[in-house]
């Protein structure tokens, strides 16, 4: 069973250290000097994970065969991602006075929502999860429901563990960023939610 454990918990660092959506939320959100808002960003990150991947251990991947509905939740994941990086790219054209945060991270509460949105934006995560889920089961590194508990447990740790490490490194490295400096990070993270949103599309599409 800690087999399991600690595979799951390779998983989701493995996952979580690719650069993608959430990464870019979270980086400008603490550059901002919002840490509880980044923190509750990884707990959106890890929360969905665990999801995705307990969907996938179910077989909901079949879902996605639907086409009709495969269209539809890509597409509007895509949307989602869209808005957040023209969002971004607002605050670029209008900077935010001192202390102020953009709308979507504004609390905590709401930087969990967001995050809980970017990161469910993508249902193909859903197969990847059930492959991983058929792998590891070939492997035998889960047996019944309590290893394939320890596994999310470890998925879930291992995200939440990545997300909270990158919040505490760009939070040492704030106070050496210039106003000059945060708006190209609102441009990068901009430019980069943008662009996800419209490879999302176009891989349904």
């Amino acid at each position: 069973m800690s087999t399991a454990l600690l595979t799951g918990l390779g998983l989701g660092l493995a996952v979580a250290a690719q650069v993608g959506p959430v990464s870019l939320l979270l980086v400008r959100t603490v550059l901002r000097g919002a840490t509880s808002a980044g923190l509750a960003i990884g707990l959106g990150a890890a929360v969905v994970d665990v999801a995705y991947a307990a969907a996938g251990s179910a077989g909901a991947a079949g879902l996605l065969e639907v086409a009709a509905l495969r269209t539809t939740l890509g597409l509007l994941g895509s949307a989602v991602l869209v808005v957040l990086g023209l969002r971004a790219l607002q605050t670029v054209r209008r900077p935010l006075l001192a202390g102020d945060l953009p709308a979507e991270i504004a609390t905590p509460t709401r930087a969990l929502r967001t995050s809980l949105a970017a990161t469910a934006s993508n249902p193909m995560t859903i197969a990847a999860w059930t492959a991983v889920f058929l792998a590891t089961t070939t492997a035998e590194l889960t047996r019944g429901a309590a290893g394939t508990g320890l596994l999310l447990l470890g998925i879930g740790l291992g995200t939440l563990i990545w997300f909270t490490a990158l919040t505490g490194v760009v939070r040492l490295v704030r106070g050496r960023v210039t106003d000059r400096g945060l708006r190209g990070v609102d441009i990068a993270s901009g430019l980069g939610l943008v662009a996800f949103g419209v490879v999302l599309a176009v891989r349904v599409l």
